[in-house]
C-alpha cells in the first residue's frame, strides 16, 4: 500500500505542481474540473443517489464551476465571500456537532447539499490562490505534512485513539507528531521564505496555520464518518494506494476556504 501511494504521489504530484506555476488561471481552473468531478461523482455514491442522480449532481456542480469563471474578476467577490463563507460556517459550526452527535443522515438532499459545501469551494479556492503560487503550495504543504507526520507517528506510536467509533486508525499520537511536523515546516517556511514580514502579520499566518492544522483533522474525520455510514473503506478506486479522490482532498476542504479569505488578506500587509 505505501508503495503504491508513493507511485502514484510520484506521477501526479510534478503535474499537479507544474500546472499550478505554469498554467494560467483559465487553463488551471480547467485543469481542475474533472477533479471536482470526480470528487463529485464519488460523494453523489456516497450518499446513495444512482447514476442518474450522481449525473444531476456532477451537472450541477459543473454548472456552478462554469458560472464562477464566467464571472468577471472584479464581479466575483460576493460569490467568492459567499461560497467560502458557507463552507468555514460549516466546518466551524456544523461538521463537529455532525459528528459529535454521530447523526446518520441518508437524506440525499442534505448530502447534496453539504456535498457541494464541500467540493465546490475547494475547487474555488485553488482556482483562486492560484495567483500566487508559492504561497498555495505552502498552504497545501501545511495539510500534506500533517497528513504525513500523522501518519508516521501514529504507525510508530500510535496508542490512544482519537476517534475509534469514526476512524479506528488515528491516534492522538498521530495528532502530536502532525502537530510537531507542521511547526517544524511553517518555522522553515517562514524563515526561509517571509523573514522580513511585520511581526503582526507573522503573528497572523501562525494563527492560521494554527486553525487549519484542526481543520484538517476535522475534514478527515469527517468523510471517514460520512463513509463508514456509506458502508465502504474508501470514496474511490481512481488513485492506487488512496483510494479515490475524496479520499485525497477530504483535509483540503476543511482547509482551503478558510485559507483562500485570510491569504489574500495577510499578502496585502506584507
Amino acid at each position: 500500500m505505501l508503495r503504491a501511494r508513493i507511485i502514484t504521489v510520484a506521477i501526479l504530484l510534478p503535474l499537479f505542481v507544474g500546472g499550478m506555476f505554469l498554467l494560467s488561471p483559465f487553463w488551471w481552473a480547467l485543469l481542475l474540473l474533472p477533479l471536482l468531478l470526480a470528487g463529485g461523482w464519488e460523494w453523489a455514491a456516497l450518499a446513495g443517489l444512482g447514476p442518474a442522480g450522481r449525473g444531476i449532481f456532477c451537472a450541477s456542480l459543473l454548472a456552478t464551476a462554469i458560472v464562477m469563471l464566467a464571472v468577471p474578476a472584479g464581479n466575483s467577490t460576493v460569490l467568492d465571500l459567499a461560497s467560502f463563507g458557507a463552507a468555514i460556517a460549516f466546518w466551524l459550526l456544523l461538521a463537529p456537532v455532525w459528528l459529535w452527535r454521530g447523526w446518520h443522515v441518508r437524506d440525499w438532499r442534505v448530502l447534496a447539499v453539504t456535498g457541494w459545501i464541500l467540493i465546490v469551494p475547494t475547487w474555488l479556492a485553488l482556482v483562486r490562490l492560484q495567483q500566487w503560487p508559492w504561497v498555495l503550495l505552502a498552504v497545501l504543504g501545511v495539510v500534506w505534512v500533517a497528513d504525513i507526520a500523522a501518519y508516521f507517528s501514529g504507525h510508530m506510536w500510535g496508542r490512544r485513539k482519537l476517534a475509534p467509533a469514526i476512524s479506528p486508525g488515528k491516534t492522538w499520537e498521530g495528532v502530536a507528531g502532525a502537530a510537531l511536523g507542521v511547526a517544524v515546516y511553517h518555522a522553515l517556511v517562514w524563515r526561509f521564505g517571509f523573514s522580513d514580514v511585520a511581526p503582526q502579520t507573522a503573528t497572523a499566518a501562525i494563527l492560521l496555520v494554527a486553525c487549519l492544522l484542526p481543520l484538517s483533522i476535522l475534514g478527515d474525520l469527517f468523510e471517514s464518518w460520512i463513509k463508514r455510514k456509506a458502508g465502504v473503506k474508501d470514496s474511490g478506486r481512481l488513485l492506487p494506494g488512496h483510494g479515490g479522490v475524496l479520499d485525497r482532498i477530504d483535509a483540503l476542504t476543511a482547509t482551503l476556504p478558510l485559507a483562500a479569505l485570510v491569504v489574500p488578506w495577510l499578502l496585502q500587509r506584507m
